[in-house]
């Protein structure tokens, strides 16, 4: 927080930015990511029938390898095939990868869309892109977060969608994307603070996982924090910093939120995975990516709308960083990347349906791109990145199971029907949430803008 105090520093005094430090803990780690404060309007077109009502994301940050899993490619040439044998799966003609035959199993509730294309090579502009359903203005691997750029998916359904008391409706956590600079669009951006995600990088796998922000001090309870901020509130008034300062505004709307999540237990609830059988823990995974991935489903049962969860850097403790197979493909596809997502996804969807969520959940599993059809990168034994033609994974939420939509080419290395592009996802996550996909917001510089340019995969949805 003592950061955040030092970029206010200009609007507030230092009074005021200890008291609100020392009382507002989790305003902290809400602003940890940065936004402006600028409001959005919503634009009054009509909205579609709600399909769902929360969306799990889950971010394979590295691009898995569509011509590895879900869309092979037996009889291609040497060299573009692979070493891995296929399956059969739950969906007649649609063979998996050896190594994921639990997620085969349940294929029959998952849509396969086998023609997603973009024409971003390196990982902060395609995850930008992955992120928000939005072209970035160049492939630059140096790419930052700007107030010109677009906000994630869970910051503009924060926008366009009324909260549940006492939880956030985008949550994010345990990874930073970055590829050097942090990957942009994982924040709200010109949308404004009120609508970053609750962030966290604490492992959920470990023992000490909690988050000290959801704690009040043993000295003060919620009366003495109101007062507290009362008196803050009164002295912003008498230096009209609210009227004067974007920046003080947005500090107030995160001021705000904290009060509400420290006045109710529903998100500390949700963070407890001691709550949860040890035997499902274990069924998901004791991993990070498996805890994150039973923690998303607590979330979305508390009430969280958008949930993402970063698989990324030092998941696993070995090998290439996320999907990120330039070397060894084959190797850690096999020993550390497939084996963990055949235990934790499959996990995932059996559990959203136990509790009745599956229904009115979206899970989408994605990565920024896929891997090139030629072997050969680096080593000799790796697959290099391939936005031209990838497989995306939809699953609960109406979608129908079973789908398939689009097809690639041959060789997996274009789209050869149906072709997709990320505003395509976008679009259709939107409206599976009953946001009118075409819904306008106001940036920075007062232009309207539409939260997505592409057009929802009806045909996929029952």
């Amino acid at each position: 927080m003592a950061k955040g105090c030092l970029e206010f520093q200009r609007s507030l005094s230092r009074r005021q930015c200890l008291l609100s430090a020392s009382q507002f803990g989790l305003a902290g780690l809400l602003s940890g990511l940065t936004g402006s404060s600028s409001s959005a309007n919503l634009w009054s077109g009509s909205s579609p029938k709600a399909r769902a009502k929360s969306v799990i994301y889950l971010h394979q940050y590295g691009g898995p390898s569509h011509i590895d899993t879900f869309d092979m490619k037996p009889n291609a040439p040497d060299g573009i095939r692979g070493e891995f044998k296929s399956i059969s799966s739950a969906v007649a003609g649609s063979p998996v990868c050896e190594y994921l035959p639990r997620w085969g199993a349940q294929l029959d509730r998952w849509a396969q869309i086998r023609s997603v294309h973009h024409d971003m090579k390196n990982h902060n502009p395609a995850c930008y892109y992955s992120l928000t359903g939005k072209r970035p203005p160049t492939d630059d691997i140096r790419l930052r977060d700007t107030l010109e750029l677009y906000p994630a998916f869970g910051s503009s359904v924060a926008r366009f969608s009324q909260p549940v008391p006492g939880v956030p409706t985008f949550v994010s956590y345990p990874h930073v994307l970055r590829d050097g600079a942090i990957a942009p669009g994982q924040h709200a951006s010109f949308l404004g603070k009120k609508y970053d995600p609750y962030f966290f990088q604490s492992d959920p796998n470990s023992a000490e996982f909690g988050l000290p922000e959801l704690q009040l001090p043993a000295n003060i309870d919620l009366a003495r924090l109101e007062r507290r901020r009362d008196l803050v509130q009164l002295i912003d008034q008498e230096k009209r910093l609210i009227e004067q300062s974007t920046d003080a505004r947005g500090l107030d709307q995160l001021q705000q939120q904290a009060l509400k999540i420290l006045s109710s237990t529903g998100l500390r609830d949700a963070l407890n995975l001691g709550q949860e059988d040890p035997s499902l823990r274990d069924a998901y995974g004791r991993t990070t990516y498996g805890q994150s991935c039973l923690l998303a489903r607590r979330l979305v049962q508390a009430g969280v709308r958008f949930v993402t969860v970063y698989f990324s850097q030092s998941i696993g403790g070995k090998g290439s960083e996320g999907w990120d197979t330039h070397q060894e493909n084959f190797k850690d596809l096999r020993e550390r990347l497939l084996p963990m997502t055949d235990q934790t996804v499959p996990t995932l969807i059996d559990d959203l349906q136990s509790h009745g969520l599956l229904d009115d959940t979206i899970v989408l599993w994605m990565g920024e791109f896929g891997r090139s059809p030629q072997i050969g990168d680096r080593d000799g034994k790796g697959r290099g990145h391939w936005p031209d033609c990838y497989t995306v994974m939809m699953a609960g939420g109406g979608i129908q199971g079973g789908a398939i939509y689009g097809a690639s080419d041959a060789k997996g290395a274009y789209p050869a029907a149906d072709p997709v592009g990320p505003e395509d996802l976008a679009a259709t996550l939107y409206w599976a949430l009953g946001i009118d996909p075409h819904s306008e917001v106001i940036d920075t510089q007062g232009r309207p803008l539409a939260i997505s340019t592409g057009n929802p995969i009806e045909k996929i949805f029952v």
